[in-house]
Order: C-alpha cells, then structure tokens, then sequence
C-alpha cells in the first residue's frame, strides 16, 4: 500500500536503465580540489566561482560546455567537522531535493558505501503531496551501482516509504478501519495471512484493554494479527501501538497536545514498515505482527480515570490517566504475543514525552533484557544512521506502579523517569520471550533532514530490520 505520488522504483533505477546519467562527485574539504582533479580546468573554476569549499552539503550543479547540466559535487565536509559522525553515503539524501528531474549516477562509488548510498538518496526523495492540488512533479533518479545490493536498498526505501505515508495521512483517512486494510494489503502483497477480531469481538476474544481504550470511538477498535515465514523458523514478534488518534480521553489533551495526534499510530506503521523490509528481503524467520488499533476518543462509554479492568493476562490495572492508553493496548497484545515464547519480540510505540525531553526528536530510547541484542541493535542503528540509545529496564522504580486497588496503575506518582516507568509496565506482560526490545519512539521528524523531509518517520525499524538480517543469516 502506497500513498506517495511516487514510487521507490522512479526515484530509484536499474543499472541497464543508466545510460548517460549524469555523474555525482563527492569531495571533501582538506582535498576537494584532488578529489576533483580530473574535472575540466572550467569546471574548477566554476566551483571557485561558487565558493565551493567541501562543507558537507555545499552543492554545486556543473554546466557543459552547451549549458546542459554536466555534473553535480556534494561536499562532504572533515573527518573532524561537525558531520564527523554522519556518514558519507548518508549525504546523499540532501540531494534529491534540490536537484532538477532527470538520471543521475554516482561518479566515484569507492568514496562511499553503494548500499547505503542508495538507500540514503532514496529516503531523501520521499515527499508526501497526496493532499496538494498541484503535488505531483518529476523528480531525479538514481542509477543503483553495480556493487549496491539492489535487494536490500528498495527493501528499506520502500519499508520507509510505507511507514512515512501511513504516519502522514491524517486521522479522518487513517482510522483502526484504515489501518487494517493498509496490514492486509502488505500482506496480499507478501502472501502472508492476516486475521482481524474487531469490535465486542474484543470482549469475547479476551482482549479487554484494546476493548476499553477504543469502545468510545465511532470508528471500532480491533487487533490486527498478521503472520508470515515457515513455522520452525525463529520466532521474531513485531507489535506496534495504532492508536490513530489520542484525545487523551477524559483526561483530555491540550489543543496544542492534539496537534500531532495522527501520528500515535507511529508504533504500527514501525513495525508495518520493518514487517515489509523482513518480508521484501525473503529473511528465514516466522514472522508475527500484532497491532491493537483504536482510537482514544470522548463519550459516553469512555473509560474513566479510577477504573480497574483486568487484562488479557489477568493482571487488573487502576487507570491513573485515560491519556496513557498505549500502554494499555499494548499490554493485551503483548501478553497474546508472549503466549506462544517468541525468540525476539520487539514493541514499537510513540508511547511517552519523556522519552523526548530525553533523548529529543531524534534519538529514539529503547529498553532490552538480554545485553548482547542490546548491543547489536546500538550498533545496528549506527550503522545505518536510524540512531537509538538504550534506557535501563531494571530499576529501582517498580514500586511506583503500584495501586492500593488493583494489581498495577497504568502510570507512575510523580512525573519522574516517565519513559522507563511504561516500558516498566510493558515488561509485566512478557514472561516466555527469549529476548526482549520497546522502542519509544517519535514518530515524525520535526524538521528536513538529509534522510528525508519534515513528517512522519518509522524510527528504529531500518536499525532492527540490520538485527534481524543477522539473526535469520545466523
């Protein structure tokens, strides 16, 4: 299911399509004019004129000699510069946005990694006009090199690009109903199975918390299950929050608080976009998708502050805050997630804003019981320029959740250490996983970056999508 004007395929090209592209150089700011040498003396001369020093990002557009666009250089900045720690392939992605419709191909494919390359140019291209009479308009592609893995690219371009799409459209288009149908098209296109209990069926089918949270809601709420992969493979569990609106409930949220509400759902299209990544790239696992999809709404059968509803694991929970509802549909599909031991289960969720206030936009915390995939997925996530930073688990914070009433309150006393007190809560419904890994994530990128524009983002996928090529290889 995409939504974009475009498609990752014209914005990305085969190498036999790539006849007469033109050329991307990238040079540095300690050897730019070495990097450059083989450029005519007027091209070198053009780029002196245009005070062309290899600052990363500093681009530049060469004329031929007929005045038709010849070339194009990319600075990529110092070793030691304020862009140390972004990668040079990373770079890429600035261009697509500045750059006039037509073929282009990378000049010097040793000066980066041709993967990466790839995949950075083609997040950078991703634009969202679905709504804009006047949206639509061509756009520059790439020609993959030969040396990229062509498979692996299109798989997380095309992963981001599913995630961004469903995270953008706004809440009156995306609802639980919408959601679903966007799961059983990814899995139409993968062969995978999908199964949807909707509704009262919730009730019936022990899901209480989804139930609670989603019941005032005109638009019901249900748990999407999508399966894929052969049944003795590892076990891996995505399970993504798709609270598709949040108005805080009766605990309602400010004006401004509900401003970028669409993009609570951001856990669920996470853990859709990583799901089309895995699938995309053929991996030996079984994959399982869970996605609680409701809508946090005001009415007359809302739930209430104060109430106790016991969940699928039989656990009660005193609600402390209707607008900490993630956590609660998170807990029912988590426990049905948990019920048949998964070797690695991983939640998605734009669960707190404390996990902002400490780690900003960005950065996305994620929480792991097992210190060697804690590891792997720090460096996984640096590897691919999709940052994360892990966050304790094991705290002296577990009395903070009690309640005087039921077995936990769904929030912490007090606005200390908000981030680590939800994933605190998750934990208690995971006991059979082998491994676990929360990801709280934002969801949406507050401002332009070179791996795309302004607007919804899957955090943490393409960094686990790394994880799990290495535990289906192994």
């Amino acid at each position: 299911m995409m939504i974009s004007d475009r498609r990752p395929d014209e914005v990305l090209i085969a190498p036999g399509e790539g006849v007469g592209g033109v050329p991307i150089w990238l040079a540095g700011q300690s050897d730019w004019k070495t990097a450059l040498a083989h450029l005519p003396d007027a091209q070198l001369a053009w780029l002196e004129a245009n005070g062309f020093d290899g600052v990363a990002r500093k681009c530049v557009l060469l004329p031929g000699a007929s005045g038709a666009l010849d070339g194009v250089v990319l600075g990529i900045g110092a070793p030691d510069g304020p862009n140390a720690g972004v990668s040079t392939a990373t770079l890429l992605g600035t261009l697509p946005p500045m750059l006039p419709a037509g073929t282009y191909r990378l000049g010097d494919t040793t000066a980066c990694d041709p993967t990466m390359a790839v995949i950075a140019w083609g997040l950078g291209a991703y634009a969202f006009r679905r709504y804009k009479a006047n949206g639509s308009r061509k756009s520059p592609a790439l020609v993959m090199p030969e040396a990229a893995d062509a498979k692996r690219a299109m798989a997380g371009v095309e992963g981001v690009w599913l995630g961004r799409d469903l995270i953008n459209m706004p809440a009156n288009d995306m609802g639980p109903a919408e959601l679903e149908l966007a799961a059983r098209a990814l899995g139409a296109r993968h062969d995978a199975a999908v199964d949807v209990v909707i509704g009262d069926d919730l009730i019936e089918k022990n899901f209480p918390l989804i139930h609670a949270v989603g019941r005032a809601s005109a638009r019901p709420p249900r748990l999407i299950d999508l399966t894929w992969g052969r049944a003795d493979a590892v076990k891996i569990t995505l399970v993504g929050k798709g609270i598709c609106f949040d108005t805080g409930g009766l605990d309602i949220k400010s004006a401004s608080g509900m401003l970028l509400m669409k993009k609570d759902m951001g856990g669920a299209a996470a853990a859709l976009s990583l799901a089309h990544m895995i699938m995309s790239a053929g991996l030996d696992v079984r994959l399982r998708v869970l996605i609680p999809a409701a809508e946090n709404a005001i009415g007359g059968s809302a739930f209430r502050p104060s109430d106790v509803i016991r969940s699928r694991a039989g656990l009660t929970v005193e609600i402390g805050n209707t607008d900490a509802e993630g956590r609660l549909v998170l807990a029912d599909a988590l426990a049905l997630a948990d019920e048949e031991g998964p070797d690695h289960l991983f939640t998605f969720a734009t669960l707190t804003g404390a996990a902002r206030v400490a780690l900003g936009p960005d950065l996305s915390p994620f929480f792991c019981d097992d210190e060697g995939l804690a590891s792997e997925i720090g460096a996984a996530g640096a590897t691919v320029a999709d940052a994360v930073w892990r966050l304790p688990l094991t705290t002296p914070y577990e009395s903070w959740l009690e309640s005087n009433v039921a077995d936990m309150n769904n929030v912490g006393e007090g606005g200390f250490a908000g981030a680590v007190v939800a994933a605190i809560f998750l934990k208690r419904f995971v006991k059979q996983a082998r491994t676990f890994a929360h990801f709280d994530i934002y969801g949406w990128r507050p401002s332009p970056r070179a791996l795309g524009p302004k607007g919804g983002e899957p955090h943490a996928a393409r960094a686990v999508f790394e994880v799990v090529r290495r535990i289906a290889g192994s």
